[in-house]
C-alpha cells in the first residue's frame, strides 16, 4: 500500500475517474443497460472470465466492445441484479494507464416455480485502465468468481 502525502489535483481527478468507472460497469449492469456498459471498454478490449478463481483456465475469454453484448445481455435472465462494490485499490497510475483490483458482491435474483432465489457470487476485478481523449475506459478486465452461495428468500 503507498502512503501518499500529497498528490496532485490531476491525478486526483484521474482516481475520482477511475472509481466512478467502476461504478459506473455495476450501475450499468443493475440497469441493463448493455450499449453504456460496453461503452465503458476500449474497442479492442480484452475481457477474460474464471468462473473458479482457482482454475488458471479462463471460462470465457473475448477480445473486442462488440464481443461483450451476449455477456451482458445474459443479466436479463435475472428478475433483479444488485453489485455491492468494495474496496477498489489503483495498483499503478500514470497519467494515461493505470491498473487496478475491485471487490464485488454481486447479487442475482431468479423466480423458481413461484419462489424467489438468491445468487450471490463474490467476485474480484483485476482492471487495465487507458485514458483516451481525456477519459477512462477499461482496457482489460479479469474476472475472477472466488465463491458463489445460492439460496431460497
Amino acid at each position: 500500500m503507498s502512503k501518499h502525502i500529497s498528490i496532485s489535483p490531476a491525478e486526483a481527478a484521474d482516481r475520482l475517474a477511475i472509481r466512478e468507472l467502476v461504478e459506473a460497469y455495476a450501475h450499468c449492469a443493475d440497469r441493463r443497460d448493455a450499449q453504456g456498459q460496453m461503452a465503458l471498454f476500449t474497442a479492442d478490449t480484452h475481457f477474460v472470465v474464471y468462473m473458479n478463481a482457482k482454475d488458471p483456465t479462463p471460462s470465457q475469454e473475448l477480445h473486442s466492445r462488440e464481443a461483450l453484448a451476449p455477456v451482458f445481455a445474459d443479466l436479463n435472465k435475472y428478475t433483479a441484479t444488485m453489485h455491492f462494490i468494495g474496496q477498489s485499490t489503483i495498483r499503478t497510475l500514470t497519467a494515461d494507464k493505470g491498473t487496478g483490483e475491485t471487490y464485488c458482491l454481486a447479487h442475482h435474483l431468479t423466480m423458481v416455480d413461484e419462489k424467489q432465489r438468491l445468487m450471490i457470487a463474490a467476485l474480484r476485478y483485476y482492471d487495465a485502465f487507458v485514458k483516451k481523449d481525456g477519459e477512462w475506459f477499461f482496457a482489460e478486465r479479469l474476472l475472477y468468481v472466488d465463491w458463489i452461495e445460492e439460496r431460497g428468500l
